[in-house]
């Protein structure tokens, strides 16, 4: 079985622009790996990053990509969690 590489990337609102991240993204994942929401950092429930963390989602032997941390959320106990999440599914997280 092959391991996904996956991207993910995220802005606060509607009205922000993804491109820049998305960009930066395509260096290392193909375009069509890369999941987006438009919707505040504040907690974790978002579409797309839900789907990432579902039993249809990443796998251990996978890799996930952000531009930096604060994509996955802006509370740091979260983010803290949440890479232990990765780490405890065997799920590469690359910043």
């Amino acid at each position: 079985m092959n391991s996904k590489i996956m991207g993910y990337a995220r802005v606060s609102s509607q009205e922000q622009n993804l491109d820049r991240q998305i960009l930066a993204l395509q260096q290392y994942v193909p375009k069509d790996n890369i999941l987006c929401d438009k919707q505040s950092g504040k907690d974790l429930n978002r579409p797309s990053y839900q789907a990432l963390k579902s039993p249809l989602g990443l796998r251990a032997g996978d890799t996930l990509y952000v531009t930096s941390l604060d994509r996955l959320s802006r509370n740091k106990q979260d983010i803290k969690n949440e890479i232990q999440w990765f780490e405890d599914h065997g799920i590469r997280l690359k910043v």
